[in-house]
């Protein structure tokens, strides 16, 4: 496979009939497509900063920072440019190569607040880092002055499949999902654009978010797989857990379908043991986040993450080296 072989027509049944493999089939050929597009041994360490926390008047039913549920988190305000260069500066040291900033807002506001985010994109970029920002839905001249101001890349989740999407969220449509990658896209801005297992979905859900992605034509650069994290107060607090080995076919199938794609094993590696990141990695995951929390959640202390690359005889990506994604 090359990069002229890349497709973008992948079926339902292509995709299940990949999902349900063997698993040890499934992970031999990930392993063989992530090895012609990327370094088998090295994964990119990506930081994610609140910048904006809680009062959200979105309901998604996995969100502690709904206003619409009792969670305990505590509301604040957009932070000032120095913390957020600061938090960046210390993610670098850490061994981030990608600073990503998150705030709880529906769509991103006019105004002083989103001049203040493009002035931290500027200045976290002056760094050397990539920068990818979460801010909900964008007009067609927020994308542009985001892309003006070097933003590398922009995360908006599908999260799940267009039939099982509306028992998660109510409050804005997957087409309004869709409207802010394509302008996203439009404006030269790469897309980072993923989803969550563990909601409650059927298979076919995982496979048709699969296939929302992977028609993409390009497939987003960068794709976020999240095992749901329960968070008290939340619709899916009680939701049952879902099987390790769901979450490593849906990296390994990821994979295989957008062989050029950064993968990344997201949300809820706190519930993860070594071995099952390990086996997540050897699917084709190369990116984790870093850092004691993903905006509001707990995630693994960096010190941990850099041990189990050295047993595995891993490393993380250097400065400066592959950003295209």
């Amino acid at each position: 496979m090359n990069d002229a072989e890349i497709r973008y027509d992948w079926t339902l049944s292509e995709i299940e009939s990949i999902y349900t493999l063997p698993l040890p089939e499934l992970v031999f050929r990930a392993q063989g497509v992530h090895r012609r597009f990327h370094r088998p041994d090295e994964v990119q360490a990506c930081a994610l900063l609140s910048i904006k926390t809680g009062g959200c008047p979105e309901d998604c039913a996995y969100c502690p920072q709904s206003a619409h549920y009792r969670t305990g988190v505590v509301r604040t305000d957009l932070l000032s440019v120095e913390e957020v260069v600061a938090a960046a500066q210390a993610a670098r040291e850490r061994g981030a190569t990608r600073f990503c900033m998150g705030a709880a807002w529906r769509e991103v506001p006019s105004g002083l607040p989103f001049e203040r985010v493009l002035e931290m994109v500027r200045r976290v970029r002056a760094l050397g880092l990539q920068v990818c920002c979460t801010l909900g839905m964008l007009t067609e001249e927020q994308a542009q002055a985001l892309a003006a101001a070097g933003l590398t890349a922009y995360n908006h989740n599908l999260d799940t499949s267009p039939e099982y999407y509306g028992r998660i969220i109510t409050t804005r449509t997957y087409q309004d999902r869709l409207t802010t990658l394509e302008r996203v896209r439009r404006a030269g801005i790469r897309v980072c654009c993923g989803g969550i297992i563990g909601m409650g979905e059927s298979r076919r859900d995982r496979y048709r978010l699969l296939e929302q992605l992977a028609t993409q034509r390009p497939h987003p650069e960068s794709v976020p797989i999240n095992l749901l994290v329960r968070v008290a107060g939340t619709p899916l607090a009680d939701a049952p857990s879902v099987d390790v080995f769901e979450l490593v076919r849906m990296i390994a199938t990821a994979r295989i379908l957008m062989p050029a794609s950064v993968v990344r094993l997201s949300a809820g590696r706190l519930s993860l043991s070594d071995e099952a990141q390990a086996l997540c990695l050897l699917a084709g995951a190369n990116s984790i986040f870093i850092g004691e929390r993903l905006l509001t959640t707990p995630n693994p202390l960096p010190d941990r993450d850099r041990a189990l690359l050295e047993r595995l005889g891993m490393r993380f990506q250097e400065q400066g080296g592959d950003g295209a994604s």
